[in-house]
């Protein structure tokens, strides 16, 4: 029995990479399309992002800043999604600026489908998409001096005067709340020193794993109110707020591709240190 056991494990410790390399592509493809729900428990940086959502009274004003592309699209726009789910569940109005020119395709897309073909909601009256304007963040320190300045229309060419939900919003003090959605510069950092910062308005974030460094210190500190670290972070929120998504499934693919890479680790392992017995005796 033993000797069979330990043959298997020689013939898997041999087989040809382009096997492995199959494997592999299953365990990342198959749980995408078959979620498997494995169990995902929201870390403290999640829980506070959704607290600090959940505490908003209904009709609230949210900034909502798209700041990535189409490289970083996996990691953010799960948590993109969610957040917007998030508001549009609780009777938010959701104000939509792009830092990123990609910005505004990513916006579009998360719009089009969560406001328009998930909620129903009406354009100028639940939810605008301001677009995207160069400029880094000088456009954040237009956005606190002065919108209406920097933001004559709207993505759609609309003029911003004529758009129902935009009475009475003339500068970033006018909103309750401002969440980025960003990998990189300009992003999180500049929206805290420029915008949440001077005018006291708070703010949450999402970013993508390698910047979760650079972002913890104002999380720390407080003055960002919590912190969605890239897919783990999506998938803890969809969690949460009870709606799985391409997070929750990303997070299965990824599980399991990390256990199947760790089994053939361990049988390569093995298979050396047998074959190394064996060659010594001989």
């Amino acid at each position: 029995m033993m000797k069979n056991i330990i043959e298997l494990i020689l013939s898997i410790g041999k087989v040809d990479r382009r096997w492995i390399f199959l494997v592999i592509g299953l365990a990342v493809l198959l749980p995408l399309f078959f979620p498997l729900g494995l169990p995902i428990r929201a870390t403290n940086a999640t829980q506070r992002v959704y607290d600090a959502v959940e505490e908003l009274e209904p009709n609230s004003k949210v900034l909502v800043s798209f700041e990535y592309g189409p490289s970083t699209k996996p990691e953010i726009h799960p948590m993109a999604i969610g957040i917007l789910r998030h508001l549009f569940t609780n009777s938010q109005k959701v104000y939509v600026t792009c830092l990123w020119p990609d910005g505004q395709f990513m916006a579009e897309d998360a719009l089009t489908e969560i406001a328009e073909e998930e909620y129903g909601r009406t354009y100028g009256e639940d939810y605008v998409l301001l677009g995207f304007r160069p400029g880094n963040e000088a456009v954040v320190k237009g956005l606190v001096s002065n919108l209406r300045k920097l933001y004559t229309t709207d993505a759609r060419g609309t003029l911003v005067d004529q758009i129902p939900m935009m009475a009475n919003v003339n500068k970033v003090k006018d909103f309750d709340f401002i969440f980025s959605a960003s990998a990189g510069y300009p992003g999180t950092i500049e929206w805290v020193q420029y915008a949440a910062d001077p005018t006291g308005v708070p703010m949450s974030t999402g970013t993508t794993s390698i910047q979760v460094n650079d972002v913890m210190p104002y999380v720390q500190s407080g003055q960002v109110k919590g912190i969605l670290a890239g897919m783990p972070g999506a998938a803890e929120y969809e969690a949460l707020i009870g709606s799985p998504g391409i997070g929750t499934s990303g997070m299965d693919a990824q599980s399991i591709a990390h256990l199947v890479i760790v089994l053939f680790i361990v049988f390569g392992n093995i298979t050396y240190f047998i074959e190394t017995r064996r060659a010594k005796k001989y």
